[in-house]
């Protein structure tokens, strides 16, 4: 067994076997890269390494000129929450219960709203669970939204979760790390107010779904202000890995969460709400500067990550990694959905393919345009509502106004990139339309689509009378001389060395996380295996969490080892 240095006077089994399958036995200072996410809201790729002629983007075109840009990268719905969720999981938000934006909307309009937590399947873990456990410090800093859980998230998630986040905070400089930085800046809210505009708004390009007006201009105008600033804060976090000296041992993410905040962008599945930037940088990139077009979808991000840090993807997860050592045969098709929009119910699902995108209506019968109050606080959007209602909206920008909507949607985004002649009625595309069903159909048996179901019966399932399931309580395990019974759960006591400490909790899919710090809010640790006790007295916090489920209560013990 290799020796490995005890931290904080504990350590875990699991991290004197080697830290991944390919690591060999190095120790937990070894010289794997870290990893940066830096993440922004509500972003198409509006940036000049894209070819966009407005945006203002130095730091984001030089990070692309470094590493590698990819074209083809869909995120699986057009809203935060769902997404999020997927990608932190590698899971389809409609495969775990996340589906709907947001569980917290859920009756938001009635007189006694209800809110509620998604409780995905017992084995769907987040992928930094992972990471942890092979010796990765995680940080996120700070946006979470999950779907199954409020703020604060679980802490087996996270090493640390708040907007003081940093990997410069990890108690050991040697030990890799994996950071993520999400920018507020370019959300929806952010185009809100556009009476003061630097971008000048006759530069901007008008897509033909819009009306093309001073309003609309100016909107549009806003956003790439909004992005200006937004490539300033990724220019500081790249400015800081080389003052830390770590951009040489540090593979940098740059994605935004969905596309544009905009009108017909986010919320809906065609590529001006789904296509989003992606760039990556690493260390020892042979190419520099090359576009990559393979097909990639947002639940793809996290098996990366744990590819590139040679831990080995779960099976069960449904993302694919397409970089490192376990990169999987590129993607045919990509797939979207969209389900409740804050207070209104609808559900369209997508599939995109290099060629084709495909999208079912399960709601024809309705508008396009349902009701969602946050949305139409959008001044591009309260211009489009002002020319439908004056009849002044020409026959592309009326479609997505329209009253009701096709069963299906099929669209050449070659020489269609805007989405805009649906090729589903017409005989020629025939074959195209019935492949792309098929796979729409296949997909929905595969992931065990969940919003087939009604919304209130998927919360009882998993809030039982309406009320949140809680966590069992964890036990401790003792494993020495004086104790080695099977049914036994100390809370603590006088023990010969050697020994080692356990933990259990009853509760299907529980993590447990434990500390020996003994402030009001301690970094928490995730039990991944048997700990080592030094000799002396020492006190061991524990605490199960489950996805969707409350905290269990906290259990302490003093254990003095002799």
């Amino acid at each position: 067994m290799n020796k490995v240095k005890i931290l904080s006077g504990l350590v875990p089994v699991a991290m004197t076997m080697g830290l991944s399958n390919n690591l060999q036995g190095q120790s937990i200072a070894d010289n794997r890269h870290n990893i940066i996410w830096i993440s922004t809201e509500d972003f198409s790729p509006h940036l000049g390494c894209y070819g966009d002629k407005v945006a203002q983007t130095p730091n984001i075109d030089k990070l692309a000129s470094q590493g590698v840009r990819f074209t083809n990268v869909f995120t699986t719905a057009a809203i935060c929450a769902p997404v999020r969720a997927g990608i932190i999981t590698g899971m389809y938000q409609n495969s775990i219960g996340c589906m709907h934006m947001r569980t917290t909307s859920y009756r938001r309009s009635v007189e006694n709203p209800v809110e509620f937590t998604a409780v995905p399947p017992h084995y769907v873990k987040a992928f930094t669970e992972y990471l942890r456990v092979a010796g990765y410090y995680c940080t996120n800093n700070s946006k979470t939204d999950y779907q199954f859980a409020k703020d604060p998230v679980p802490e087996s998630i996270w090493d640390e979760c708040s907007k003081t986040a940093h990997y410069k905070n990890r108690p050991d400089k040697k030990q890799p790390f994996f950071a993520v930085f999400n920018h507020l800046g370019t959300h929806e809210s952010q185009n809100w107010d556009i009476s003061k505009v630097k971008t000048d708004p006759k530069t901007v390009k008008v897509p033909p779904y819009y009306p093309d007006t001073e309003i609309v201009r100016l909107n549009l105008a806003k956003s790439y202000d909004n992005t200006a600033r937004m490539d300033s804060v990724v220019g500081e976090f790249l400015a800081e890995l080389d003052r830390e000296g770590l951009s040489e041992n540090t593979i940098v993410f740059f994605w935004g969460d969905h596309g544009d905040g905009l009108p017909r962008a986010k919320r809906w599945l065609y590529d001006s709400g789904l296509n989003i930037p992606l760039i990556i940088r690493w260390p020892g990139n042979l190419k520099p500067g090359t576009v990559n077009d393979q097909l990639i979808s947002s639940i793809d991000f996290g098996p990366t990550v744990l590819s590139l840090a040679g831990v080995k993807v779960p099976v069960h997860i449904q993302g694919r990694p397409f970089l490192g050592n376990q990169a999987a045969e590129p993607r045919k098709y990509v797939f979207g959905t969209r389900d409740r929009v804050d207070e209104s119910y609808d559900m369209i699902r997508s599939v995109r393919s290099k060629d084709y995108l495909y999208i079912r209506n399960f709601y024809p019968n309705e508008p396009f345009n349902i009701w969602v109050p946050y949305l139409n606080k959008m001044p591009i959007m309260q211009e489009m509502m002002r020319l439908d209602a004056e009849g002044k909206l020409n026959p592309d920008q009326k479609k997505w106004m329209a009253e009701t909507r096709p069963a299906e949607e099929l669209y050449n985004v070659k020489t269609d990139p805007f989405q805009l002649n649906n090729l589903a009625e017409y005989q020629k595309y025939k074959a195209v339309l019935a492949e792309m069903r098929l796979q729409q159909d296949n997909w929905t048996v595969t992931t065990g689509d969940m919003g087939r179901m009604n919304e209130p019966e998927m919360i009882e399932q998993m809030w039982p009378g309406g009320k949140q399931p809680v966590t069992d309580k964890p036990y401790f395990i003792v494993n020495a001389p004086e104790d080695r019974s099977t049914t036994n759960y100390q809370a603590g006591g006088t023990f010969s060395s050697p020994m080692t400490l356990t933990f259990y909790c009853p509760t299907h899919g529980a993590s447990i996380v434990y500390t020996t710090e003994s402030v009001s809010n301690p970094r928490w640790k995730l039990y991944s295996g048997p700990l080592y006790l030094p000799k002396g007295p020492v006190t061991v916090r524990i605490k199960a969490v489950r996805y969707g489920y409350k905290d269990s209560d906290e259990v302490s013990g003093i254990f003095d080892i002799r």
